[in-house]
Parts: structure tokens; C-alpha cells; sequence
């Protein structure tokens, strides 16, 4: 006789692994931002494009949120704050606080502590949704984040002094590494109240007039092309921008993070700085160094090992 009470665990598992491969590819699609986003800042400054991205998404998400607002009944205020502080820390506070502290303080020093993000997130997946670690579980961290290490700065010692650490620079990468740590972990446990769908329009639309306000305080003018050919070519870049690193990654993440605990989200995430390293290899032409090949095997590795023993996550 077959043993039938195997079978829901063996589903349960063949369901669980492409999950995780799903939040894999949306956070990878994040790395082909730069494509789309170089041309769009020879005319718009940063908050402007995001601000207009998300006007775009909004009429794409605004339907589908109406159509779903029967899930919206049971919203509590701890759920109200989970998606305000997924949609305007993670959206746009983290990314205004990450620029400023590129611009305010040691580059390097900024980019490795913005490298605490995922240790910030299993923190918080721990103590806020109770998730258990497998075993190893420490070990592929440290494995992973010794990769983007790699990535980003190679053999090399990224700073001169401890000093280089204490400044206003350094504290707003560390806000920004909270904030975007925490939208993982606030995401999934929104995960566990609304649909994929969803949480993925919320995230939109409560994210705009936060940056229409952004977006008017600082105070930039508008400037686009004069010629038809290069407004058409802003039009559609702003349209690919919107729609690949904007909405289907965040539609094949959130439907992977349903699935799937924050503390393994966290580190598929990874796969950003690698598509990032990629881009830059294959249409700007930055050579790929041999820390770099060797910092890409060891994420992947680590991606792969976590994908093959995931256990079932609970909401």
C-alpha cells in the first residue's frame, strides 16, 4: 500500500521550492533598473522618475485593488502600519535615505554597511514572525553576504579607519538597510492577511502622495526633451521602467514571499547585486573581475542550497 500521508508534505515541498525561485527572479529583475533608468536621468532627477513610475502603476493597480477590496474588511491598525512602513519605508524613505548617504558620506563605507540589510531582516523575521532557522542556517549567511561583499568592493579593504564609519553617511545606510530589512519581513506578514495581488497595489498606490510631496519639496524642475523622437524614447523607457523592475517584479516576489519565510526572502534578494554585476558586464562593458565570478558562485551556491532545504514557513 502507498502511504498517502506522505503525499501533502511532498506537495507542500514541490510547491515550496519554485517559490523561492520566484522571489529569486523579481529581486533580479530589480538589477535591470539601470537600462531603463541612465537615459530617464539625462531629463528627470531620481524622484521624479520614481514618482512618475508609480503614477503609471497606479492605474494598473488601482483596478485590481477594487476588485479586491473585500480583503480590505478585516484590516486592523498593526496592518495599516505594516503597509505604510512597507510602502513608504521600503519605496521611498530607504531609497531617500541610501542616496543622501552616498552623498554625505564615504562611498565605501555607505555600501558595505547597506550590506547588513539581510542580517537585519532574519533579526526581525526571528523576533516579529517566529520563524525557526534550519541548522547551517548561519554559515549561508555568512557565505552569502561574504559574496555581495566580493561583488562590490573585491579583494580590496573598503575603508582606511573606524572613522570612516562614524558619520552622518554611515547612520542614514544603516536607516536604509533597516527599512529595506524590515519591508521583507513586513511584507511577509501582510503576506499571511491579503493576496500577493494585493499587497503589491497597496504598495503602489499608498506610496504616491508620499512622493508627490517628496517630489514637490525638492523643488526641481521639470525638463523634458524638445524633440518628439527623444520624448517618445522617455515615454517608453518610463513605461519599461514601470512595468518590468517595478510591476512584475514585485507581482513575482510577493506571489514567492507568500510562500516562502522572510529570513530565505531576504537572502534571494541577492540575486539583485548579481544581475546588477551582470548588466554592467554585458551592456556597459565593466569587465568582471575574478573576486567578482568568485563572489557570484558563492551567492548562487548559497541560493541553491537554501532553495533544496527551505522548510514550510507559517504566516
Amino acid at each position: 500500500m502507498h502511504n498517502t500521508n506522505a503525499l501533502p508534505a511532498f506537495s507542500a515541498r514541490k510547491r515550496l521550492i519554485p517559490a523561492f525561485w520566484l522571489v529569486v527572479i523579481g529581486a533580479a529583475l530589480w538589477g535591470v533598473d539601470p537600462l531603463f533608468r541612465i537615459l530617464l536621468l539625462k531629463s528627470l532627477t531620481s524622484t521624479q522618475i520614481v514618482m512618475l513610475e508609480h503614477v503609471i502603476l497606479f492605474f494598473i493597480a488601482a483596478p485590481v485593488l477594487w476588485r479586491r477590496r473585500a480583503e480590505l474588511k478585516g484590516i486592523r491598525l498593526v496592518h495599516i502600519g505594516a503597509l505604510l512602513f512597507l510602502s513608504w519605508g521600503g519605496s521611498a524613505i530607504a531609497t531617500i535615505l541610501f542616496t543622501q548617504g552616498l552623498a554625505n558620506g564615504d562611498l565605501n563605507a555607505v555600501l558595505l554597511l547597506q550590506k547588513l540589510q539581510p542580517l537585519i531582516a532574519i533579526i526581525l523575521a526571528r523576533y516579529l514572525l517566529k520563524e525557526q532557522l534550519p541548522r547551517m542556517f548561519g554559515l549561508l549567511l555568512v557565505i552569502a553576504i561574504g559574496g555581495t561583499y566580493l561583488l562590490t568592493f573585491g579583494w580590496t579593504i573598503p575603508f582606511s579607519g573606524v572613522g570612516d564609519f562614524v558619520q552622518i553617511g554611515s547612520l542614514l545606510s544603516i536607516g536604509a538597510a533597516l527599512l529595506w530589512g524590515g519591508s521583507t519581513v513586513m511584507g511577509r506578514f501582510m503576506l499571511g492577511k491579503l493576496s500577493y495581488e494585493t499587497v503589491t497595489s497597496l504598495r503602489f498606490i499608498l506610496a504616491l502622495p508620499l512622493l508627490f510631496i517628496v517630489t514637490i519639496s525638492e523643488g526641481e524642475g521639470w525638463s523634458f526633451p524638445a524633440v518628439m523622437q527623444d520624448q517618445a524614447l522617455v515615454i517608453i523607457n518610463l513605461l519599461l521602467q514601470a512595468l518590468l523592475p517595478g510591476l512584475l517584479s514585485l507581482l513575482l516576489y510577493y506571489k514567492g514571499l507568500s510562500a516562502v519565510k522572510a529570513s530565505y526572502a531576504t537572502l534571494a534578494e541577492l540575486s539583485f547585486p548579481m544581475v546588477g554585476v551582470l548588466i554592467n558586464w554585458v551592456v556597459f562593458q565593466e569587465v568582471i573581475t575574478s573576486a567578482q565570478l568568485i563572489g557570484f558562485i558563492m551567492i548562487w551556491s548559497t541560493l541553491f542550497i537554501i532553495s533544496r532545504q527551505q522548510l514550510p514557513s507559517t504566516a
